[in-house]
């Protein structure tokens, strides 16, 4: 057989075939596209044989006696083993990292704990945040435990089921201060500390005085606040109205119960905004200043009775930032 090969204008080859048993001459035409098919087939092939011999190697390697193959399954593995190692090592001191930057962050907390603390009056003894429960101890160079290295994985799961056991205890903690912290800011809002009406004095204390009617001596139970007819009354603290009525001394009059068996009155009103079993807010327009009832001119009187006794407002409005500081209010 003879092969002659012929190259055309067009970059392809013509193979001729010569046989003394064709009956004929016969060509095959390859050209740049054959070609490449053949050679991709040809590497398709060689990847193929390779990747069959690495599995039929991995997988009897050890069944199979051969030092060689045993040696190379051993260093695959420890290849392999290496590298996740390394990755668990890297993972495990980030986490190590991650872990250190939370307990500084806790440490922070602690003394921000300590202030608020300290600001909810809950004792110190019963809740220390400088020493947690089960903390403590100092290293020893001695003690190859207790020198500083790299955690592991087991002394890592340690440290942060310890980590979490603090968080527990500070969050319950923080829920007792937030407790006392809500306590007293509810306790605030129902005494009546507000000042009633938006006047800088008041022309009648509380105590013994000269009664205007009679002349006599008599004790006045409550401030009186003068003002001009009109002017906005504003309840002292939270609570329920228990009255809003007329009454032949007090004129038209509201009493507020704020718990505690603490009750404050207002008396002369000339307008009433509110009703029985009405819920009002501190500092919430509940009456207008009048001179109804037993008065001699426009003119709030307010009282703080505990358990029925009345008591000296002052005392109470002391605690407050004096005057109400509200917007005006609009004729009603």
């Amino acid at each position: 057989m003879q092969f002659r090969g012929l190259r055309t204008q067009k970059k392809s080859m013509q193979i001729i075939l010569l046989h003394p048993r064709f009956a004929r001459v016969r060509s095959l035409t390859v050209n740049t596209r054959h070609i490449l098919i053949a050679l991709l087939l040809l590497c398709v092939l060689v990847l193929g044989c390779a990747a069959l011999l690495s599995y039929i190697l991995l997988t009897h390697a050890g069944d199979s006696q051969s030092p060689m193959l045993h040696g190379i399954a051993e260093s695959m593995m420890r290849q392999d083993e290496d590298k996740k190692e390394k990755y668990l090592k890297e993972n495990l001191a980030v986490m190590a990292i991650k872990l250190g930057e939370m307990q500084a962050q806790l440490m922070r907390l602690d003394a921000l704990g300590e202030r608020v603390q300290g600001l909810s009056g809950v004792p110190p003894q019963e809740f220390n945040f400088k020493v947690p429960p089960g903390q403590g101890g100092a290293i020893s160079s001695s003690n190859p435990a207790t020198v500083p290295h790299a955690l592991d994985m087991s002394e890592l799961q340690k440290a942060l089921e310890a980590f979490s056991v603090d968080i527990g205890h500070r969050s319950d903690y923080m829920n007792v201060v937030e407790t006392a912290l809500m306590s007293d800011k509810i306790k605030s809002r129902l005494l009546p500390t507000m000042q009633p009406v938006n006047v800088l004095y008041n022309s009648s204390s509380f105590g013994w005085r000269i009664d205007p009617f009679t002349g006599g001596n008599a004790f006045h139970e409550g401030l009186d606040f003068p003002a001009p007819t009109g002017t906005p009354i504003f309840a002292a603290a939270a609570g329920v109205v228990i009255a809003a009525e007329f009454h032949p001394q007090y004129g038209n009059m509201l009493d507020i119960d704020h718990g505690n068996d603490i009750m404050t009155r207002y008396a002369h009103a000339s307008q009433l905004y509110v009703k029985v079993g009405d819920i009002v807010r501190r500092g919430q327009h509940i009456a207008d200043i009048g001179t109804t009832g037993r008065s001699t001119g426009p003119h709030l009187h307010f009282e703080v009775r505990i358990k029925g006794a009345a008591q000296d407002p002052r005392k109470f409005l002391a605690l407050g930032a004096g005057p109400p500081r509200l917007p005006p209010v609009a004729a009603k």
